[in-house]
């Protein structure tokens, strides 16, 4: 039988889809979700934002860390988005209301390397619906 002749389901490719996503872990499962929304919003992908970009990711908040220090308080949230990690990074704040662990995030800033980690320092940054 001729690729062509074979119905939809018998296809290679559907079927090593749905063993692939029924073996798959769960955090294998959310980061492809993320991915997948921030390629339909039209944003950067993390793992290919380099240094000096301007750069508009989207992603979920994986931790937020308030860290006091003496001259100038920072908040830090880690922004991930299936590919990779971006610390968001507030200086002289101690809270924003709605950036939490779990919050989605769309940010725009220019991308810095701090500690071998990109970085962005007071992102313009959107609240997102969680779907």
């Amino acid at each position: 039988m001729a690729p062509d002749e074979l119905s939809r389901d018998e296809r290679p490719g559907k079927m090593s889809r749905f063993f692939r996503r029924m073996f798959a872990s769960e955090a294998e499962l959310e980061a492809e979700e993320l991915q997948r929304d921030a390629a339909k919003v039209g944003c950067t992908p993390m793992c290919d934002v380099r240094r000096g970009e301007l750069a508009t990711v989207t992603g979920r908040l994986r931790t937020v860390v308030y860290t006091p220090r003496t001259t100038l308080p920072t908040l830090e949230a880690e922004l991930y988005d299936g590919s990779d990690l971006v610390t968001l990074v507030w200086l002289g704040r101690r809270h924003i209301p709605g950036i939490q662990p779990g919050a989605a995030v769309t940010a725009k800033g220019r991308i810095a390397v701090r500690e071998n980690r990109k970085v962005i320092y007071n992102p313009y940054y959107e609240l997102e619906a969680i779907t």
